[in-house]
């Protein structure tokens, strides 16, 4: 059997033990030579230590050594220095990057499928977003995942996504008519936006700070712990908290650093990230609640009520292509799991 062969039925066969941990199932008992050897890994993730990300991050590397009497150290790699959410995936796939804590926004260049989660306005809150992913939903996506050489070990959370601008208040729909827009890398969003009447271009995060700062864009959406953590106030002077999409996010895992791993070790390192994901919603629900008045006290302009019912009004005209991508069914599905 060629060689490329035999590496592909081994990375299945990995794949599918992540995919067993992940639904709760009795994972086999597989041991490994090298088991007990002490190593380091590493994490990489697009916003500073102090944020949402940042917080998965810590508490899933404490959990790791805890869970593992200290034998495997989780080293972090913040502020996007193993590169945007695109880079770092396409690293884990590689075998590059041991771990990487990827935004849902970024995701569908690596996963389409997952675009599903960027349509604009599909989730009424947090609330119905945690019932769809930690529900069937949520779990059947993290076993999509072993098809793109990822082993998604636990959904974990970016926010709450609200837009922010440097020339006025944002009410309506039509005071989204001429500004240009930047985009993360999701058409889905991309769409949804153009739908509204602004101009868009996508752009990878580690680059939006200078482009505000230089005026290549009017504005730019994120949620509030990340507007914060990247200190967007300081190229933003209206915040809009108009909500008009919830971001998860996700920890996946290198299926060859997994691979090298006991079986042990392995549920550890899936109960781990679960822990990390619940740290990184709770950061974020509290930068949340105290995040807008900090930015308002920063010098930002906050409209805090928006018309949900006109924008997605407006948005009507891209659900046609919205159903054409992901089914009709399926985000019909999606908005009533809540």
């Amino acid at each position: 059997m060629p060689s490329t062969q035999r590496t592909k039925l081994s990375r299945r066969k990995v794949l599918s033990s992540s995919i067993i941990l992940a639904s709760g199932l009795a994972a086999p008992t597989i041991k490994r030579a090298n088991a007990k050897d002490s190593r380091t890994l590493r994490i990489g993730y697009i916003l500073p230590r102090e944020s949402q990300l940042g917080a998965g991050a810590t508490a899933f590397a404490d959990e790791v050594a805890k869970r593992t009497s200290g034998r495997i150290t989780i080293q972090q790699f913040p502020d996007s220095t193993l590169g945007g959410d695109v880079e770092m995936a396409k690293g884990v796939q590689l075998g590059s990057i041991d771990l990487a804590i990827c935004t849902g926004v970024g995701l569908p260049s690596v996963m389409p499928e997952v675009g599903v989660f960027n349509v604009p306005f599909l989730f009424n809150d947090v609330k119905h977003a945690y019932a769809v992913f930690d529900g069937p939903i949520g779990d059947a996506y993290l076993k999509k995942f072993a098809a793109k050489d990822l082993v998604a070990l636990a959904w974990g959370e970016n926010g709450v996504r609200h837009m922010t601008n440097g020339r006025h208040p944002i009410v309506t729909p039509a005071d989204l008519k001429g500004l240009k827009m930047r985009i993360p890398q999701s058409d889905v969003l991309q769409l949804g936006f153009q739908a509204l009447g602004a101009e868009t271009a996508l752009l990878a995060f580690p680059q939006l700070f200078e482009a505000l700062r230089a005026g290549k864009f009017d504005g730019e959406e994120n949620p509030i712990a990340t507007i914060r953590a990247a200190k967007f106030n300081q190229v933003q002077k209206f915040l809009t908290l108009s909500a008009h999409a919830y971001d998860p996010a996700v920890i996946v895992m290198s299926p060859d650093s997994f691979d090298d791993l006991s079986a042990e070790d392995k549920a550890s390192f899936v109960e781990a990230a679960k822990i990390g994901g619940k740290a990184s919603r709770d950061f974020s629900a509290r930068a949340e609640s105290e995040g807008v008045a900090a930015l308002e006290q920063a010098g930002m302009t906050v409209q805090r009520q928006v018309d949900r019912a006109a924008f997605i009004n407006a948005m009507a005209s891209a659900n046609a292509e919205f159903d054409k991508r992901f089914s009709r069914e399926l985000i019909e599905q999606i908005r009533k799991a809540g």
